[in-house]
């Protein structure tokens, strides 16, 4: 009797760069970067403007081409193979671009229609998403007449429609006021717990520090830190908060006299 073929164990890293580097013209955005990010836990890519967060970000989702290094999805080469690399893959860009003539419901029914979501079970899927995020009754709506938070917990909820087993976030809090943040924090909490992986960038430190179980610090294209709070606050020497740490490790040399 033939067995069954064995059952192949889940990847160890949820996302990996090896040596990712970007170059535009004579800047170097981003430069070799290793990254290891674990399956089932929020992991805050921090860093100050134009330290090359969004940068890898967009190379990662296979927007951005990089100059060097490898990209790998749940163990899948980005390069190799970028349709099954892709498949399990969201990506929510810190100012989404939707469809202003469409209407939410109309915008969401084209998402689930690109990912093949059967009708029904999309129609499911918006349904509960669209209550959870409070944007139930604006749905039928255009989208050019939303606000900016609201445009902002639409991409997410279209991100979320073909249930991604990582999340590439840029600032996804961005144009929320207080309780819709805490809904979409609660929401990406939950998604973690059910064995999600976000990657999240933001520059409300609050917010990973009470939410990232992990934390990469970018700094000039470069990856100067990396760990859990306690292991950043030991490495900067502080015991502070995240706050405190973060611009200890990222504070430029006194200039020279």
């Amino acid at each position: 009797m033939d067995q069954p073929p064995p059952i192949s164990p889940p990847p160890a890293v949820a996302c990996e760069t090896v040596n990712l580097t970007k170059v535009f013209a004579t800047k170097r955005a981003v430069d070799r970067l290793n990254l290891r990010v674990p399956p089932g836990i929020l992991y805050g890519f921090l860093g100050a403007n134009g330290a090359g967060k969004t940068t890898t970000l967009r190379m990662i989702a296979g927007l951005l081409r990089p100059s060097n290094g490898t990209i790998r999805i749940l163990g899948v080469d980005l390069d190799g193979d970028p349709v099954e690399a892709k498949r399990p893959l969201a990506y929510v860009p810190d100012d989404p671009v939707l469809y202003g003539k469409l209407n939410g419901v109309e915008y969401l029914e084209f998402v689930a229609a690109l990912w093949s979501i059967p009708s029904d079970l999309a129609r499911q899927r918006c349904r509960r998403l669209l209550e959870k995020l409070a944007l139930d009754d604006d749905s039928g709506r255009r989208i050019e007449e939303y606000s900016r938070g609201m445009k902002q917990k639409l991409a997410l909820i279209a991100a979320l429609l073909h249930e991604p087993r990582l999340m590439l976030l840029d600032e996804p809090l961005t144009g929320l006021d207080a309780a819709s943040a805490r809904v979409v924090k609660d929401l990406l909490l939950a998604y973690v717990h059910g064995g999600g992986t976000v990657v999240l960038t933001t520059h409300i430190l609050d917010v990973a520090e009470r939410l990232a179980e992990k934390i990469g610090i970018i700094h000039h294209g470069r990856l100067v830190a990396e760990g859990t709070l306690a292991e950043l606050r030991a490495q900067a020497g502080l015991g502070n908060t995240l706050e405190d740490v973060f611009l200890e490790i990222t504070r430029e040399p006194a200039a020279g006299p």
